[in-house]
């Protein structure tokens, strides 16, 4: 499959994982820094999907704008924009789609993930039940645009571990593999992560749109 692909971020952790899974497609994969893209956009969106929608047109539209200035390395360039963010039942429901942006954009993840373990105090059990939850939107050239989700089951741990991933990864647990996200292995994790199934639904979305000539 020829062609290029622009995922809107600048998040490195999160570069890695995308091209982990969509290297077998046969396109580039670049972030908006490697790609000399640079946008500021406000994802005012009420839902994941639509926030990542939001984020996948824009960008889709500069791309459009330097293909038409004559730029061909942008012409029919794909882009693809997620919104994830972790989900506490207990909390009802937050921070959700403020994930990134609970307590402050430059709030540390040590310090949210304390925040939140310390709102749970004196829950236990089920009671700590939580999703991971990643939509992932792809912007066509041709203005079409599709949308994949993927989730993953959890709990809040009762203290941060592992040195793995990204954000809130050290605080969200797996009872059956007794370990949080943090602690597992790339290839793991990309294997049940909610970025990774939903990765994986947009590739296929990707090949049947684009023709599985790879």
């Amino acid at each position: 499959m020829n062609g290029r692909i622009v995922f809107a971020t600048s998040n490195e952790g999160k570069m890695k994982e995308v091209r982990m899974i969509l290297a077998d497609l046969g396109m580039e994969v670049l972030s908006m820094k490697e790609a000399g893209i640079s946008a500021e956009i406000i994802e005012d969106g009420a839902a994941f999907e639509e926030n990542a929608r939001i984020k996948a047109s824009a960008i889709e539209r500069l791309c459009a704008e330097r293909a038409l200035a004559g730029e061909a390395a942008f012409e029919g360039t794909v882009v693809l924009a997620d919104d994830s963010g972790l989900e506490v039942d207990f909390l009802g429901g937050e921070p959700g789609i403020y994930s990134a942006r609970y307590m402050g954009e430059d709030t540390s993840y040590e310090v949210k993930n304390k925040a939140i373990i310390d709102r749970l105090s004196g829950a236990e059990g089920e009671a700590r039940s939580a999703r991971f939850v990643c939509a992932i939107a792809a912007a066509f050239p041709d203005g079409e645009v599709l949308t994949a989700r993927g989730t993953i089951e959890g709990r809040i741990g009762h203290e941060a571990a592992g040195r793995g991933g990204f954000g809130y990864d050290p605080i969200f647990y797996l009872p059956e593999r007794g370990l949080t996200t943090a602690q597992l292995s790339a290839e793991e994790k990309n294997e049940i992560s909610h970025r990774g199934k939903a990765l994986r639904a947009m590739k296929e979305l990707l090949k049947r749109k684009l023709g599985d000539r790879g």
